[in-house]
């Protein structure tokens, strides 16, 4: 090759190398030269190579991360050392200021991941593959005041969950530990565009909840137990589910006549609460049902067998077919601690002085008077029972219940349900159980058993909701 040749391969090469470095200039930042472009270039392929070998920092997510209360939802932590263990923290202040929190040990999958709908705990609060398992294990923190039940008050604001992930296998208490990843979420029992109303009319004191739009929605009439007040939070959840819902209050109101600790009204205060329920414009008044808890059983049966009420349905969770405290049946002026009281006899006691009143409720008990007809009972009625209740003798009164409505030939009205280590309080799903709290203070701290295996109680939950729903489908749509 001569010289010529060569100086023109080597201009044709210095041509082509130039045109690259113009090329990559013109693509990078056309008004910086080509060399130093060039060398800029080289550094960010290295900078990338140093990136695709970092690990992004660990995430927390929550879908979907407002609920209602009745909703799942699917927690993951992301970006995690393969097969390493990190423990998954909840905690969250009641409206008293009492702090709650529950936590489970999880360890990572081969892929860095943690999910709580498809992993299993290894310890901790609850064990096992239990995507809402730190929902329903909330107990109060060491540290919080004894005997406390969780009850939402104001059911127009949501409770705050926050979740954290943690380095390892911890538990609350043991110190300072690295906080990986956190997140907040919104349980609530009020969707939005639900409407609540108080209600004060026809000496009926009570809260309205209805559904979003203009109706008319099918009702339910909804009564608690003797621990008195107003409990709105199952009537939100109704109407948030596509129901008009009217809970009301018979025990321990402000609003209601007579001393706050005695029952002032008698079986026409709830026929009157009903009945305004069913004149309401935006109820269907032909699909009206009714569900109690504990001593709402009781009433709820006798409207139920009441052949001028005529309910298109009823729900009873936990209670008795009658009452050991005579004169509710006929009228007024029961003073509920002195009945209790009355009958201290058959209290009974666990090893550490809680109180049971389930010796009380069994059928042999009852005042004979007070007991349902319950052969009168023309509506479809479904009978909810925690095995492990340890307030109630559920069992009889079912028992009880069952056997009268076979022998009056309404046997295929009846549907129960019993669920193993379910305790008293079966209350909408997710929600925490406590197996004792506090009843009284005076003369002395006394707490009473409900009873409620954690994990089977918070099943029976979330299965007997399902079925309430469907029930009420059923009848009432």
């Amino acid at each position: 090759m001569s010289k010529v040749q060569k100086n023109i391969k080597m201009f044709r090469t210095h041509v082509i190398v130039t045109t690259a470095q113009r090329c990559v200039v013109k693509k990078m930042v056309p008004s910086i030269s080509a060399h130093r472009n060039v060398v800029c270039f080289h550094r960010a392929l290295g900078g990338l190579r140093r990136i695709s070998n970092y690990r992004p920092a660990p995430l927390l997510t929550a879908s979907p991360v407002r609920a209602l209360i009745d909703e799942k939802i699917s927690i993951e932590g992301r970006f995690l050392p393969p097969h390493c263990p990190v423990t998954v923290r909840a905690q969250m202040h009641c409206e008293d200021g009492d702090l709650w929190e529950s936590f489970a040990h999880y360890n990572t999958n081969a892929d860095g991941t943690v999910n709580l709908t498809r992993d299993h705990s290894v310890g901790g609060s609850y064990l096992g593959c239990e995507p809402m398992g730190l929902f329903w294990s909330l107990q109060p923190a060491p540290g919080e005041r004894e005997g406390l039940r969780l009850r939402k008050k104001n059911v127009e604001s949501p409770y705050i969950v926050h979740v954290f992930l943690l380095e390892g296998h911890v538990s609350p208490g043991e110190g300072q530990s690295t906080e990986l990843a956190a997140l907040s979420t919104e349980r609530s029992y009020t969707a939005p565009g639900v409407r609540r109303t108080e209600i004060r009319q026809n000496g009926v004191v009570g809260t309205l909840f209805l559904p979003p739009g203009p109706g008319p929605f099918p009702a339910m009439l909804d009564l608690w137990g003797m621990g008195g007040g107003l409990v709105e939070y199952r009537s939100a959840l109704f109407a948030s589910r596509g129901y008009a819902s009217l809970s009301i209050t018979y025990l321990g109101h402000k609003d209601l006549p007579g001393p706050p600790n005695q029952i002032n009204v008698d079986e026409s205060y709830f026929r009157a609460a009903f009945q305004l329920l069913k004149d309401h414009p935006q109820v269907c008044a032909d699909r009206v049902g009714i569900i109690g808890l504990s001593f709402g059983v009781f009433l709820a049966l006798r409207i139920a067998a009441d052949k001028s009420v005529k309910p298109s349905c009823a729900i009873c969770i936990n209670g008795p077919i009658g009452n050991t405290l005579k004169s509710t049946n006929r009228g007024t002026g029961v003073n509920m601690n002195r009945g209790l009281e009355s009958v201290q006899k058959l209290w009974t006691y666990d090893d550490d002085g809680n109180v049971s009143f389930k010796v009380i409720s069994m059928p042999e008990n009852l005042d004979p008077e007070s007991k349902v007809k319950v052969e009168d009972i023309e509506c479809p009625l479904m009978y909810i029972l925690g095995e492990d209740d340890q307030n109630a003798s559920v069992k009889e009164n079912a028992d009880l219940i069952e056997e009268t409505m076979k022998a009056a030939g309404t046997s295929h009205l009846f549907t129960r349900l019993s669920y193993p280590g379910a305790g008293h309080l079966i209350e909408p799903p997710y929600a925490p159980n406590a197996r004792i709290s506090l009843w009284k203070v005076k003369p002395k701290k006394l707490f009473v058993q409900w009873g409620g295996n954690l994990a089977l109680h918070a099943a029976a939950q979330e299965d007997s909701w399902r079925r309430m729903l469907g029930f009420m489908e059923s009848h009432l749509r």
